[in-house]
């Protein structure tokens, strides 16, 4: 049933994303939750937030939580084209429903369930090198073959750490305040398409590490509207899931988009659905596009 799923959820959904480190507008990872290849260039500050809301609801505990929160990312482009640091978070606030008795009561908890501080870096960019695929004067069949080198993507690597400080209601007993973070992050560019995928390692070390994949995929209708979307599965001996996300983004302004988007799950233990809204502005001190500096030698 999974593999069904995500061959689904992979030919539904998207976000605005680019083919080169510096762009002309903003590169935003919202609304979704994946992170894109590329960095957001040297000097460029971005910052990313929107506020959500949503429900849990637990079959077995017999428990219903009505949740709201903030989610932000500070992405800053640092010395080279390749190279980002961002800090990413969230703050919820959650009311859980359930009941004693004849009677219902209520428990409310909040708090920052994550913040991460991490440092990405583009190891491989097909698009930099890249040559435009001449036509063959002398065959035809050879102008009709599929061009493979479209399959092979851009790749970056993240590596950062989760913190946290004093008691946290969203942590488990035990866990560290402090914990390490790993992603390779992969990127196809296919005109108007464009296909993301993560494959992460979270509180590693810890007693219960987080596994974790994204597939996102999205499609530009013009240079101002994308519809987005994606599926996400996680590998946990406390919570394992499977999410799908959907959603649209407009660009207002070159530095300045705006998304809504929602997310559903597909088990009952919690059953979950989510909205959520967001902006993403870039302050842009960005002077020199080394990317085409190389093609104009």
């Amino acid at each position: 049933m999974r593999i069904y799923t995500i061959f689904f959820v992979l030919f539904f959904f998207g976000t605005f994303f680019a083919s080169a480190q510096y762009t002309e507008t903003i590169n935003s990872n919202r609304p979704g939750n994946s992170q894109g290849a590329f960095a957001v260039g040297p000097k460029v500050l971005q910052i990313e937030a929107g506020g959500k809301f949503g429900n849990d609801n637990h079959e077995l505990l017999q428990t219903d939580t009505d949740l709201w929160g903030i989610d932000y990312s500070v992405r800053f482009g640092l010395l080279v084209e390749e190279l980002e640091i961002n800090l990413m978070g969230s703050f919820l606030d959650q009311t859980t429903n359930y009941t004693v008795g004849s009677s219902t009561q209520s428990t409310g908890i909040s708090n920052f369930d994550s913040n991460a501080i991490g440092v990405k870096y583009l190891v491989y960019d097909p698009y930099k090198e890249g040559k435009e695929r001449k036509p063959n004067l002398y065959s035809w069949k050879a102008n009709q073959r599929f061009d493979w080198n479209i399959l092979i993507p851009a790749v970056s690597l993240y590596a950062g750490a989760n913190f946290s400080f004093g008691d946290n209601p969203y942590q488990y007993e035990g866990q560290a305040n402090f914990s390490p973070r790993f992603a390779v992050i992969s990127q196809n560019n296919w005109g108007p398409w464009v296909l993301v995928i993560n494959l992460m390692a979270d509180q590693i070390a810890q007693e219960y590490p987080i596994y974790s994949g994204i597939v996102t995929l999205t499609h530009s209708f013009s240079s101002k509207f994308a519809m987005f979307g994606e599926f996400q599965t996680f590998i946990n001996d406390l919570y394992s899931d499977e999410i799908a996300r959907g959603g649209f983004a407009y660009l207002f302004h070159k530095n300045f988009q705006a998304d809504i988007s929602g997310l559903v799950n597909f088990k009952d233990t919690p059953s979950r659905w989510q909205v959520a809204g967001g902006l993403s502005y870039r302050f842009d001190w960005h002077k020199q596009d080394q990317y085409l500096e190389a093609q104009e030698k």
